[in-house]
């Protein structure tokens, strides 16, 4: 049976002069608690820099069903009437959303969340995604596992406890967090003595107790009992229905996607890996990379929990260049070599600043920033009573919707849920193959809009069909220089009858 190895900390390392910090000192240094309220401070400017829209989910799975639990309308999307959602997530929301209605502060401008680091972090982590909580928190609970940990020996004796309750969490806002925590959960098994302790006193009592309230919140919110857990393994893994919305090849987080995301801190990263030591850490990321490129559906935000941990190697690069070591026989470092260091860490730190700050702001900022500003101004315009109904001639869930807009309108998106007749082709993908077919058949029997929402792309095909029932332009917003995984869509156009 294996055991925990005290690591001996009295060789080399202990040699040198690193000041020692205040007595038994977990959470006593003086510069922690500036640095927290330094990271609370740009996650809060963070939040509201974020003006972009990303991805559909951080407002249809989130906000759009908070809403329609505050409120009493809104739209759920097909995920909820089959049960492979949780409401534990978008509770959160609803609370919020319940404490700004008694304050009269309800407005869809107020909408925001927080937290820190690169480009993307500061694009995605403030978002109202279910994935962003989720690395929250794994980082939290990551901090309580011995098993992650050099040594086990100034563990307090309830800190692995901790670790499972927030692992459970993150499992029951996002099954596939499971993934996370097998790794973690096997490699404690491993190295722990008292393995049938961990297993029958630990895992399955506190799995068990947050996993019940997790199907209590659903009970409750569903008004019968679903085991979501359950449809969303179904319906992900053994049905593989994210393959409806996509593939991609399975290298494709390696070559690609984590690449883009971790983007100029990826060979700090490396080295930072190489140069720790921490192959149990890294050995996570390594794994969840490897699990998640199984699967044919891939998304950034899916590998965001591991991100933190990609960036957390790249700083300890930067922080071993900035203490080099001592190179002369007395034990004092060579000015020639600390100079050295202190030019490379500059560098570094100015490299990439330069290429994260710039790319972090465009993304927040400017980058599919149409969709979040055109129902932004509906809601101004249906507040003073000017919108009567609005259609959207649009990919289906390609702008906010009733969370946004927060009145009681009649509106219609085109439909994507995935149909049980393989290769059937739903609203949204008819409209894209064909836009001016499909809203010709679709007039037939519509309700007219006060409003029609579309990109300048299908705008372009559309121009007599909107001309012919007599709509015209009254608005537009920038939403891209660059396309996605579509056509470009540059601009969002707001339509409205003639006359109105």
């Amino acid at each position: 049976m294996r055991q925990r190895k005290n690591l001996d900390v009295s060789s080399t390392d202990s040699k040198t002069n690193i000041p020692k910090s205040s007595k038994n000192n977990k959470f006593t240094h003086p510069l922690l608690k500036k640095v927290f309220f330094l990271c609370l401070f740009v996650r809060f400017v963070n939040a509201f820099l974020v003006q972009t829209y990303f991805n559909p989910d951080e407002h249809w799975q989130a906000l759009e069903v908070a809403h329609r639990i505050s409120f009493g309308y809104g739209h759920l999307t097909w995920e909820w009437e089959k049960g492979i959602r949780s409401y534990l997530h978008p509770v959160i929301f609803a609370g919020l959303y319940k404490i700004l209605a008694f304050f009269h502060l309800d407005k869809p401008w107020f909408m925001l969340f927080a937290q820190l680091t690169n480009w993307f972090m500061f694009f995605c982590i403030t978002r109202t995604l279910s994935n962003s909580l989720e690395t929250v928190l794994t980082v939290v609970s990551l901090y309580y596992w011995p098993c992650i940990r050099p040594t086990a020996s100034k563990i307090s004796r309830g800190s692995r406890k901790w670790g499972l309750a927030t692992a459970a969490l993150a499992c029951a806002i996002r099954p596939t967090s499971a993934i996370t925590w097998i790794y973690i959960g096997l490699l404690e098994l491993y190295l722990t003595r008292d393995k049938l302790k961990f297993v029958l006193l630990e895992v399955i009592p506190i799995g068990t107790l947050i996993m019940g309230l997790t199907f209590l919140v659903d009970r409750w919110m569903y008004g019968t009992w679903v085991l979501v857990p359950l449809n969303f393994l179904k319906f992900n893994f053994l049905s593989a229905g994210g393959d409806y919305y996509g593939t991609h090849v399975w290298h494709w987080y390696f070559t690609q996607g984590f690449t883009v995301m971790v983007f100029t801190f990826l060979p700090f990263s490396l080295a930072g890996i190489f140069k720790s030591k921490q192959w149990k850490l890294s050995g996570l990321i390594a794994w969840c990379l490897a699990i998640y490129s199984l699967l044919g559906h891939k998304e950034f935000r899916f590998v965001l929990p591991v991100l933190p941990i990609a960036l957390m190697f790249s700083g300890y690069w930067l922080a071993t260049i900035g203490w080099p070591d001592k190179s002369n026989g007395r034990g004092k470092r060579s000015p020639s070599s600390h100079d050295r260091c202190s030019g490379k860490l500059q560098l570094a730190v100015l490299f990439l600043a330069v290429s994260n700050i710039p790319m972090a702001f465009y993304m927040s900022m400017v980058h599919q920033r149409g969709t979040e500003d055109v129902m932004n101004y509906l809601s101004v315009e249906a507040d003073s009573g000017k919108v009567k109904s609005v259609l959207f001639f649009t990919p289906c869930h390609a702008t906010p919707y009733y969370s946004t807009l927060h009145r009681n309108l009649p509106m219609r998106f085109l439909d994507c849920t995935p149909s049980d007749e393989k290769g059937a082709l739903d609203e949204s993908d008819q409209f894209l193959v064909d836009p001016a077919g499909f809203a010709t058949e679709f007039a037939k029997n519509w309700s007219i809009p006060s409003h029609i929402v579309l990109f300048d792309f299908q705008e372009k095909l559309l121009k007599d069909f909107l001309a012919l029932h007599n709509f015209e332009e009254i608005k537009r917003f920038f939403h891209a220089h660059f396309k996605v995984d579509r056509e470009l869509q540059a601009s969002v156009a707001v339509y409205t009858l003639k006359g109105q």
